[in-house]
């Protein structure tokens, strides 16, 4: 009896620990798989030779022909096609070209599922994957991250097994970067809300690391109709280049665009707009037709387009010269409301002066702070807001006694230019010393400069509890309140001693 007691509670228990295993999320039941196990080629010898030599010499010769627009930035991600090298690999070279011997270090490939049904987003389990020209680790410890922070992500191999989408970029990968490794996804039947979250799980994994290229295979129209063709691939390049992924995906959905990785593309336009990077730059657009030279009705075409997403170069509002004469304007409205009592008559011809555009006026007195007025939406040109802003920060500002004549010799003028304000929904989209923020809660409303930050050298929770309770007369930790309305702006900010030192 007390044997059979032993072997049924040997038998639970066993039963109890395979269970347990098999409940464990995928990242952690496949360690053994991720850490021994090679993707072999399945597309080496169809959509690409299966020589090393011949491979290598081909896209040489791709990379050589390709002469892509310069991109002065730093690129985040590139969207390539992934159909036959003789089809699409001279467009595909237009993006490699542009990141060849750049120092990134992982490069995640997010690509479609052609041939096996799934829902969600798969990563393959493998160490690394093989090509002609050799293996390419798996950034084991990236995927990892994501599988733990994204429950939409699986380990998956029958997503890889026939998939050829994320196959063809690693030879190209293999010839442009001297060293990386690869994060291989495929993704499949996701909602919107799933690329979202993926977008910030990817997010999360690459933290402040700037060695991360995203890597995103797609081809564009497929069909018989190559008039059709031109048409829908022009309206998914409009939506690329306005980096719109809702749009973007919900014209997928309702067939209006195509793109068969279109879910990887999404998610990395989310992504880059996430993360700041927010210039999409069309390289390179073709299609089959013009590479066989059948552009008629009937025949099979395939769109392919080459794109780098990279951060926009700030450009400054105003040149010197109309910060000048702005400072100008500022100090002669002050020297003439003090004499008359009156708002200066002047005019302006610059149309940048004449923008409507919000703007702040700061006076120190020898050092100390003196006035600070501003209209932060502008509902005049610029020059007359700050004339205006000028007046009421000299002799309206309740904070301090009016300026005087004899002040004048001691005051220094700051004027700081605004962007248009954006409303948030998290204190975690404001950057710290960048942005300025205006908080409202009912009928109040409080607003500190970009520029408080740095003078203050406050925390941002310190800086945000300030703003609530200084600046809009709330409690200090309104901002965390859900009726509380946060909106973020940049200023360019400029002053008498920086221009007229």
């Amino acid at each position: 009896m007390r044997r059979s007691l032993k072997i049924i509670f040997s038998l639970g228990l066993f039963f109890a620990l395979l269970a347990a295993c098999l409940c464990l999320p995928a990242a952690f039941s496949n360690e053994k798989i991720l850490a021994e196990t090679i993707k072999q080629p399945n597309a080496a010898g169809a959509f690409y030779p299966q020589d090393a030599q011949e491979l290598s010499a081909m896209i040489d010769g791709f990379l050589s022909s390709a002469s892509p627009q310069a991109v002065s930035g730093d690129i985040f991600s590139i969207i390539v096609p992934h159909a036959g090298y003789g089809f699409s690999g001279p467009t595909a070279a237009f993006a490699y070209k542009l990141i060849q011997g750049r120092p990134y270090k992982t490069v995640v490939v997010i690509g479609p599922s052609h041939y096996y049904g799934f829902s969600g987003i798969a990563l393959p389990g493998t160490s690394a994957m093989r090509t002609p020209l050799g293996e390419v680790p798996v950034d084991q410890a990236f995927c990892r991250r994501l599988a733990q922070a994204d429950s939409d992500v699986v380990i998956d191999g029958q997503a890889f097994e026939k998939e050829h989408s994320i196959e063809v970029q690693l030879p190209f990968l293999q010839k442009v970067l001297p060293d990386f490794k690869v994060v291989p996804i495929a993704m499949n039947n996701c909602t919107f809300t799933v690329c979202k979250g993926f977008a910030a799980a990817l997010k999360g994994a690459i933290g402040n690391r700037k060695d991360v290229l995203v890597v995103a295979s797609t081809d564009m129209y497929h069909g018989y109709d190559y008039e059709e063709l031109e048409r829908v691939d022009e309206l998914t390049l409009a939506y690329l280049k306005e980096m719109n992924a809702e749009g973007l995906y919900y014209g997928l959905m309702e067939n209006k665009l195509q793109l068969c990785g279109g879910l990887g593309v999404v998610t990395a336009l989310a992504l880059s707009k996430e993360l700041g990077h927010n210039k999409l730059v069309v390289l390179k657009h073709t299609n089959s037709a013009v590479v066989t030279g059948k552009m008629q009705k009937g025949v099979w075409t395939v769109g392919y387009a080459s794109c780098a997403i990279d951060k926009e170069e700030e450009r400054p509002m105003l040149n010197q010269d109309e910060r000048k004469k702005l400072l100008e304007i500022a100090r002669r409205s002050i020297e003439s409301y003090l004499k008359t009592g009156k708002k200066l008559e002047v005019g302006e011809a610059d149309p940048e002066l004449n923008q409507e555009m919000g703007a702040f006026v700061t006076l120190h007195h020898r050092g100390r702070l003196r006035g600070c007025i501003g209209n932060l939406t502008g509902t005049k040109p610029l020059y007359l807001t700050v004339r205006d802003m000028a007046v009421e920060a000299a002799a309206g500002d309740p904070r301090f006694a009016p300026v005087e004549a004899k002040d004048l010799a001691g005051l220094e003028i700051e004027i700081s230019v605004l962007s248009p304000v954006q409303r948030v929904d998290s204190a975690e989209k404001i950057q710290l010393g960048t942005h300025g923020v205006l908080v409202k809660r009912g009928f109040n409303s409080g607003v500190f400069l970009p520029q408080v930050a740095g003078e203050t050298g406050w925390s941002k929770e310190e800086f945000l509890s300030q703003l609530c309770a200084q600046k809009a007369g709330l409690p200090a930790d309104c901002w965390k309140d859900k009726a509380a309305e946060l909106y973020i702006f940049t200023a360019e900010v400029f002053s008498e001693k920086n221009i007229f030192p």
